[in-house]
């Protein structure tokens, strides 16, 4: 075979890798098994799952799985092109009125993942001639959208009130301003104060994106989110969630009044130059809220093995950031001690993955772990032993 002729670049790409394996940065895929009760197995070996955003564990319910192929029965296996053109079909319009019906809101629109939803929503309802305020620790797909809209941005400190009103302040004679926050932090596990963000909504005229990717299907009234738990959803004016995470699907979604979702259809660029979501997702997707509506004990489950873990974990003297939800980060520091105690709980049968900038900043890498309603108390109690006893070993706690 002929050999092509490389530019330039492949040496540029060669020095960065290079770089990133000096920073103990570099990042591998690996084939994963899933299993029953919370349980993978990777590279062969069975393991406690610590590391999946299956919340709930429906990803492998039986009534979740009867949804996707009773839609691939139904409607086949591709939507066969973007929704505007005719990849829309009825399966759209029922998952999203369950959408609607869930959340209690007018109108719903569906779309791939959460990134794109971030991205494609904040790009289109920002301009340059608006300012959009950030908490420092929002996911990197809201971050993105921001930097694709090229409005003004504005990093308030993390779930720093007396910061955000300050920069609310100082713009006050601007007329577009837009808030986002993540409701529940995703790496470090604690919740966004909501009453206060909407008083200071309310009170400098602006419109609030919350996103409840990692809350939704969790907390609140039949796990509508935790806006709702705070009884602050209705001043919230676009919900983002994903059905990824507890919903144990794929897609997202995008919820607000009618209008803003008719705008949304006309100028988000993700949403108008995709690909439809195949049916079996939305089949997955309306089977899951159904189960998530009713099965209050799932959820409750899921909240008091995350308390179980959080006190053990705290007492022994690990560092858990603020948390107070069902991911349980561990801090840890540096790069190179956080890929080590992550490789020796593997070793001991524990899947909890090693979490590096650019995903946390700099100096705050840490064992993000996350809590399953399936798993059980004894799983939990064991594998807690074992990291206590790992993280003596390397000194992260005494």
């Amino acid at each position: 075979m002929r050999q092509r002729t490389k530019s330039p670049l492949y040496q540029t790409i060669n020095n960065e890798l290079e770089d990133i394996a000096k920073q103990s940065l570099t990042r591998s895929l690996v084939s994963h098994k899933p299993l029953e009760k919370g349980w993978i197995r990777r590279n062969g070996k069975l393991m406690l799952n610590f590391s999946s955003n299956d919340y709930l564990g429906l990803a492998g319910h039986p009534e979740v799985k009867q949804g996707a192929l009773q839609a691939i029965h139904d409607y086949g296996a591709s939507a066969s092109s973007s929704r505007l053109i005719v990849g829309s079909h009825p399966l759209y319009e029922e998952t999203e009125q369950a959408i609607t019906s869930w959340k209690q809101r007018d109108s719903a629109l569906i779309v791939h993942n959460g990134y794109t939803a971030n991205v494609g929503a904040i790009s289109a309802l920002a301009s340059r001639n608006a300012v959009v305020y950030s908490d420092k620790l929002n996911h990197a797909s809201i971050i993105d959208g921001i930097v694709l809209s090229r409005a003004k941005k504005r990093r308030y400190n993390h779930n720093d009130m007396n910061h955000l009103e300050s920069l609310l302040k100082k713009d006050k004679d601007i007329e577009n301003k837009i808030i986002i926050t993540d409701s529940l932090f995703s790496m470090d596990g604690d919740f966004a104060p909501l009453e206060d963000i909407v008083t200071l909504k309310k009170h400098y005229g602006a419109f609030l994106i919350v996103d409840e990717a990692h809350s939704s299907g969790i907390y609140g009234p039949f796990g509508r989110g935790y806006s709702y738990q705070q009884k602050v959803d209705e001043e919230i004016d676009l919900f983002v969630g994903t059905c990824g995470k507890a919903l144990g699907s794929f897609g997202a979604y995008v919820v607000a009044d009618q209008i803003v979702i008719q705008y949304l259809v006309n100028k988000m660029r993700s949403f108008i130059f995709s690909t439809g979501l195949p049916p079996s997702v939305l089949g997955a997707i309306q089977a899951s809220i159904t189960l998530v509506q009713k099965d209050e004990e799932r959820r409750r489950n899921l909240l008091q093995k995350s308390k179980l873990v959080r006190s053990i974990l705290t007492e022994a003297g690990f560092n858990t950031c603020l948390s107070d939800s069902h991911i349980v980060p561990i801090l840890t520091g540096d790069n190179e001690t956080t890929l080590t105690f992550s490789s020796l709980l593997m070793e001991e049968g524990i899947s909890a993955v090693a979490i590096r900038p650019p995903t946390v900043p700099p100096g705050e890498a840490r064992i993000r772990l996350s809590t399953m309603a399936v798993h059980s108390d004894e799983d939990l109690i064991s594998a807690c032993q074992v990291i206590k006893r790992i993280g003596k070993e390397l000194g992260v706690i005494t």
